[in-house]
């Protein structure tokens, strides 16, 4: 959506860079310097550089790419011969600061209607310096020159400027030849962990059905229908009827398992499903109730019963592990559970850790602890064995991203250094432990005022 709004822009056109795929890879020193994907430029020849920024653990490769380009890590160090670097993207509607130490500016929430703003300052003004000053003044531009660590309030996109959609198609991506386009933006629910609750920007924005399948090329063959709380809209039946209807394959980022009635599973056989995927969130209903998950038993036996009678292959469960207030005793009350849905229809479970995210409830809740979270999962596969097929993410990753998430600029400080020392997981937990991080979950006590401090720090490439 940003690359539409840039390029039918007058006067502006923007080039993509992507971070080489081996650089992500554990211990990589060296990798080729990012170049443009239309032009092959280096990231140096480029006035102004650009970042979207998903989720925490990006900003390890954020880093790795100013590196590559030879281009000084923060932006104290850059001088008026270096791009000017702006960054937005999805981890601001959470914590930014961690960001703050390498970004001239950084756009808050939405960036619709603000990114050619800001890059049209950007390119008028004298130089760095008078740029960052004037976006300063922007309600939604985080300018850590001027603001800190005061975060600008998260900015809200026109409801006309919906919903955002694919602007390219090609084989050539990890979801290849999909047209992606948004049902709806945010969210009514409350869960407590999420960043993306009701309180968000005002909730949850409905696409119109009429409009949004209007939108959808007509030799799309293949959609993914993008949102926080796809499954909530009013006419997803609908909707995803229709795209079936044309023979279209549907893929939808988000399902509830209270919205799992037998239309809507039939819809998604009949557009391309063979794994029904919902939330399980909570290892028991005493964690589910504890962060205001909708989800009760009889909703998951009824979406395993009913992925059986269309002639699905299987039923995916995501869950949290780690929550407040977690015993084993939740744990055994999830192996009991799963179990129980294992005979009805095969079951497959996806674990995250849980880590506190700002701007949620839950903010501020210490993280489980490595050892805990390796006990619990080691418990749930015992329990499981056989009857489930048990994945889960790393509890060594799911800290990382949980000091950065509670960080701040130190915190950012630190990830770079450890993502330029090879980006190992001992990396990391060096350079956090030095910040009075501990595995086990603790955190340090500092002033908010000493984090202004690291802007003296130099991170050499």
């Amino acid at each position: 959506q940003i690359y539409r709004e840039i390029q039918g822009a007058a006067g502006l056109c923007c080039e993509r860079v992507f971070l080489p795929d081996e650089a992500n890879d554990e211990g990589a020193a060296a990798f080729a310097e990012p170049v443009s994907y239309e032009s092959l430029r280096p990231l140096g020849d480029f006035r102004i550089l650009a970042f979207s920024v998903a989720y925490e653990i990006e900003i390890g490769g954020f880093v790795r790419m100013l590196a590559a380009a030879q281009l000084p890590i923060q932006w104290s160090e850059r001088g008026e011969r270096f791009p000017f670097v702006l960054a937005g993207g999805p981890l601001t509607f959470s914590n930014p600061l961690p960001l703050a130490p390498f970004c001239d500016a950084i756009i808050i929430g939405e960036g619709e209607g603000i990114v050619t703003w800001a890059l049209d300052v950007i390119a008028g003004a004298a130089d760095k310096a008078a740029a960052r000053l004037q976006l300063s003044s922007h309600p939604h531009i985080f300018v850590p020159e001027h603001h800190g660590d005061a975060l600008a309030p998260t900015a809200r996109a026109d409801d006309e400027l919906l919903p955002a959609r694919s602007v390219i198609r090609t084989p050539d991506t990890e979801l290849s030849n999909m047209f992606l386009v948004e049902a709806e933006r945010g969210c009514s629910r409350g869960c407590q962990y999420c960043v993306m609750r009701r309180s968000t920007n005002g909730g949850m924005r409905i696409v119109d059905q009429e409009r949004l399948l209007s939108l959808i090329p007509e030799d799309a063959d293949r959609v993914g229908l993008v949102g926080a709380a796809v499954s909530d809209h009013p006419r997803i039946t609908e909707i995803v009827s229709a795209l079936a209807d044309r023979g279209v394959t549907v893929g939808l980022s988000s399902l509830r398992p209270d919205r799992l009635k037998e239309p809507f599973v039939a819809a998604l056989k009949r557009a391309g499903y063979r794994t029904l995927t919902t939330a399980l969130d909570g290892t028991s209903q005493r964690m589910r109730d504890q962060i205001e998950r909708r989800g009760r038993e009889p909703h998951y036996e009824q979406a395993a019963q009913l992925a059986r009678a269309v002639g699905m292959d299987r039923l995916k469960l995501y869950l949290m592990i780690g929550l407040p207030g977690e015993t084993d005793e939740d744990v055994d009350e999830c192996v009991q559970f799963v179990g129980k849905l294992s005979t009805i229809f095969p079951v497959a479970l996806g674990i995250a850790p849980f880590c506190a995210k700002r701007n949620t409830p839950l903010d501020g809740t210490p993280f489980a602890g490595v050892d805990r979270v390796k006990s619990r999962l080691d418990r749930l596969r015992r329990g499981l064995k056989g009857r489930a097929d048990v994945r889960s993410t790393s509890g060594k990753w799911a800290w990382v991203e949980y000091v950065l998430a509670q960080g701040g600029q130190a915190e950012g400080i630190a990830a770079a250094h450890a993502a330029l020392a090879g980006g190992r997981f001992s990396d990391y937990r060096s350079a956090f432990e030095a910040l009075g991080y501990t595995t086990a979950g603790e955190r340090p006590t500092r002033k908010t005022s000493e984090a202004g401090s690291v802007r003296r720090l130099a991170v050499t490439t």
